[in-house]
């Protein structure tokens, strides 16, 4: 069973930034694709990042990319999501999210197998 804790959260002013940090246990997560999802309060979960586990290639939604970075450490099952220059509307609720599915689509939550719990990020205006 794979498990993931994120942390990192917080409130932050708007042009600020935060570090989140996703921790795996029950499985080595090198070859797992990682994704950072985000729930803004009222709304549909949205995609945020990957990392695939091969070739270490990113990806981001138009609305990060540029401001919010996805980088991993496989020595300690643990991925990160830099996030610079934060807006208001980056208020959300943030999960980490993995799958050995290397070929489903990284940008859709139904991709992915295990979840985090979350946490929260808050950015005032």
């Amino acid at each position: 069973q794979v498990q993931l804790v994120e942390s990192g959260g917080g409130l932050v002013q708007a042009g600020g930034s935060l570090r989140l940090s996703c921790v795996g246990s029950g499985r080595t997560f090198s070859r797992y694709t990682m994704g950072w999802f985000r729930q803004p309060p009222g709304k549909e979960r949205e995609f945020v990042a990957a990392s695939w586990w091969s070739g270490g290639s990113t990806y981001y939604a138009d609305s990060v990319k540029g401001r919010f970075t996805i980088s991993r450490d496989s020595t300690k099952n643990t991925v990160y999501l830099q996030m610079n220059s934060l807006k208001h509307e980056d208020t959300a609720v943030y999960y980490c999210a993995a799958t050995m599915g290397g070929t489903r689509p990284a940008g859709v939550a139904g991709s992915y197998d295990y979840w985090g719990q979350g946490t929260q990020v808050t950015v005032s205006s």
